[in-house]
């Protein structure tokens, strides 16, 4: 069994199949979506293959540690995560093969008419040894 990651983003990404802006959402059609991603993930729960799942809010800070007995540095001159990733989906299933249709189906979310968002969605391993190649 492997570990993925699945990442769901705001923007910064490539661009969805279905782009109506999300502000443009009937509230039916922002129901429809919600609804879809609910069930999806009550039956990967069930199936076992979910791990975890959280949508995340648009605030955040980057912090770092600024040496011994200087506060921390927050926000910076970086890309901001924040304004990136909505959530994520930690999967473990039996193959690359699995992760990747449990994404494409999640891609498939319903959004404006009632067609499918077809969003570009992350999906990353997580790492189950460290490394011995770095390339």
């Amino acid at each position: 069994m492997a570990k993925y990651l699945m990442l769901k983003h705001y923007r910064g990404g490539r661009p969805a199949v279905n782009e109506t802006p999300m502000e443009q959402l009937t509230p039916q059609e922002w129901a429809a979506h919600v609804q879809y991603m609910q069930d999806m993930e009550r039956r990967l729960f069930d199936s076992g293959e979910l791990l975890s799942s959280e949508a995340l809010t648009m605030g955040g800070s980057w912090v770092r540690f600024d040496g011994e007995g200087r506060p921390p540095v927050v926000d910076g001159p970086f890309a901001e995560t924040k304004d990136l990733i909505a959530g994520f989906m930690l999967l473990e299933v039996d193959s690359h093969e699995r992760a990747l249709e449990l994404t494409s189906e999640m891609s498939a979310a319903p959004w404006a008419g009632g067609k499918p968002l077809g969003e570009w969605l992350e999906l990353r391993e997580v790492m189950s040894a460290v490394p011995t190649d770095v390339e």
